[in-house]
């Protein structure tokens, strides 16, 4: 099952990940989430910000 980068669009293996988990283009190396595994979608990661603690 592949995904489509959507930086790049190349293909992305989502094969035995999970919702919510991270992974990398192979391609443009960026971050990506899975959303769905059924119908194999990925998006580009959120950025985690600082909290400073908050």
């Amino acid at each position: 099952m592949t995904a489509q980068c959507p930086e790049c669009e190349a293909a992305i293996d989502v094969q035995g990940l999970m919702v919510g988990e991270i992974t990398f283009c192979p391609d443009c190396n960026a971050e990506l989430e899975v959303i769905n595994v059924e119908q194999p979608e990925v998006a580009l990661a959120p950025e985690v910000e600082e909290d400073w603690g908050e």
